[in-house]
C-alpha cells in the first residue's frame, strides 16, 4: 500500500523525503493556523515564535499537498518524519482521510497540534501573531522565512488562505518599520 502525507505548511515547500506523487489534498474538519509557540524550529525558550498546525474545527477545511512517498522510502520516511515533526511533542501523528482535487480519498500521514500540550496557542490576534513572527528565531532561521515560504507556496499553487496572505503583508510593513 502506498504511503501518503498530508502538508499544510513547511511540508508543503520542504518536503525532505522521496515523492513520487504529489497533488492539491483537503483535510477535513481542521484549519491551518499559526497556534503553536516554536521553542526549537522558529524560536527560542526566551523568544519563543509560531508555527503552523493542524487545528482541530469542525466543518473547516484545510486545503495543502498530499504526497506518495516513493516506493521503498516509506520506513525512512516515517522515522525523518517523526524526528521533524515530533521534536517536542506539540504534534499528534494521526493517520487521516485527505481528499485529493480529482477526487480520490487516500488516508495520510497528518500531524495535527495537541491543544492540551504548552506550546499550544490558539485563539492569537493576527496582529500578535504577526509581531511574534516578524522577531522570532530560531534553529533553522528566521520565523519570517517559514511565513514566507509558506504564503509564497500557497498562492502559487493557487491555494487561497486569507489569513495567511494578510499575516505575510502585515509582517513585511513591521520590517520595514523596524
Amino acid at each position: 500500500m502506498a504511503m501518503w502525507v498530508f502538508g499544510y505548511g513547511s511540508l508543503m515547500w520542504n518536503p525532505g523525503f522521496p515523492v513520487a506523487e504529489q497533488g492539491i489534498a483537503t483535510l477535513a474538519d481542521h484549519m491551518r493556523t499559526f497556534c503553536m509557540r516554536s521553542i526549537h524550529h522558529r524560536g527560542t525558550d526566551e523568544n519563543p515564535g509560531l508555527v503552523l498546525a493542524l487545528d482541530p474545527a469542525p466543518r473547516a477545511a484545510c486545503v495543502g499537498l498530499g504526497f506518495r512517498v516513493a516506493p521503498n522510502a516509506e520506513e525512512r520516511t516515517l522515522d525523518e518524519l517523526r524526528e521533524r515533526e515530533l521534536i517536542s511533542s506539540a504534534y499528534v501523528e494521526r493517520i487521516l482521510p485527505m481528499t485529493l482535487a480529482d477526487g480520490r480519498v487516500e488516508q495520510a500521514v497528518t500531524y495535527v497540534v495537541d491543544t492540551e500540550h504548552v506550546q499550544y496557542c490558539g485563539g492569537l490576534t493576527l496582529e500578535d501573531q504577526a509581531q511574534i513572527i516578524a522577531r522570532a528565531v530560531g534553529q533553522r532561521g528566521p520565523n519570517t522565512e517559514y511565513l514566507f515560504n509558506t504564503a509564497a507556496h500557497l498562492a502559487e499553487m493557487g491555494i487561497p488562505d486569507g489569513d495567511l496572505a494578510w499575516l505575510d503583508r502585515r509582517v513585511r510593513d513591521i520590517l520595514m518599520l523596524s
